[in-house]
């Protein structure tokens, strides 16, 4: 998908560019070969000295990893480099979605649990002091 894309831009870009549709198009194939790479890295075993595997390395396909998004990110720009070449240059504002989504799976998963939990109820406040008093008592007992 990433090559099919990458391709028409640069056919469409050959006949009609402009230096801001250069500029985004570099930015698209440094996104890919950064995203790859990274992928690359990430799946990569790793061994020790003698031979032994120490890490066997992330699945890619692992779901809610971080492979997920990876790949999520190349199919957002794959779709915006091709909408872009042949539609209108607007469609770059769909990369805006990747940082909305970084920022929602920040609330859900780490903002929103942290400001919204529970506060301690007031029994288990209340029976903390009580089993605290009775260590005090039965401590007094003994000696």
């Amino acid at each position: 998908m990433a090559i099919i894309s990458n391709s028409i831009s640069l056919i469409i870009l050959v006949f009609y560019n402009s230096p801001i549709s250069i500029v985004l198009y570099l930015f698209a194939c440094a996104v890919y070969i950064g995203s790859y790479q990274f992928m690359v890295y990430m799946s990569k075993p790793k061994y020790t000295e003698s031979g032994q595997l120490l890490d066997s390395g992330v699945d890619l396909n692992m779901e809610g990893g971080i492979g997920e998004h990876v790949k999520d990110i190349i199919i957002l720009t794959a779709g915006c480099q091709l909408l872009s070449s042949v539609v209108s240059n607007y469609f770059w504002l769909l990369w805006l979605l990747a940082p909305a989504r970084g920022f929602w799976l920040l609330w859900k998963n780490i903002l929103a649990p942290y400001f919204f939990q529970q506060a301690p109820t007031d029994s288990e406040v209340e029976s903390k002091k009580q089993k605290k008093i009775e260590r005090r008592m039965r401590r007094q007992q003994v000696h």
